[in-house]
């Protein structure tokens, strides 16, 4: 027996390690195990973020892919939910439970998180593009002024 909401919460609380693929299609699950390796980097690049700063380019390459995975497990979590329990329960051969309110509460919650991580990778890595874009196009600008005033 698959319970929805169980997976659901687990997508929520640990779809960035694949917990919601092990639990629904078992240790097998290639794809469940390959969450480990964006996750990993993107931890990576948040700590290198923390002790480093906001200037260090391989942070903000690396973290990114920490806020697509929440993003993505986010994702699963609401479609899990929104599934219709009749389709969850002709899916993995069981017979239909009601999964109440346990899978509608973390598909808002879902909702919150994924909108959230989603909007601040994006934001985070398109201002870090355009400001080391723009870096040498300023630093030029400033070296042609100093030595026009001199």
């Amino acid at each position: 027996m698959r319970s929805k909401t169980v997976a659901v919460w687990l997508a929520l609380l640990g779809g960035t390690l694949g917990l919601h693929r092990l639990y629904l299609k078992g240790l097998s699950n290639l794809p469940a195990w390959l969450h480990l390796l964006p996750t990993g980097l993107g931890l990576i690049g948040l700590e290198r973020f923390r002790t480093l700063g906001q200037d260090d380019r391989l942070a903000w390459l690396l973290m990114p892919l920490l806020g697509l995975m929440i993003a993505q497990a986010m994702l699963h979590a609401i479609v899990y939910g929104l599934t219709a329990d009749e389709k969850w329960a002709a899916r993995h051969g069981q017979p239909v439970q009601d999964s109440g309110w346990g899978a509608v509460l973390g598909v808002i919650a879902a909702l919150l998180i994924g909108a959230t991580a989603l909007m601040s990778s994006i934001a985070f890595g398109v201002q870090k593009f355009f400001e080391w874009e723009l870096a040498p196009a300023s630093a030029a600008a400033a070296q042609s002024d100093s030595r026009s005033t001199t």
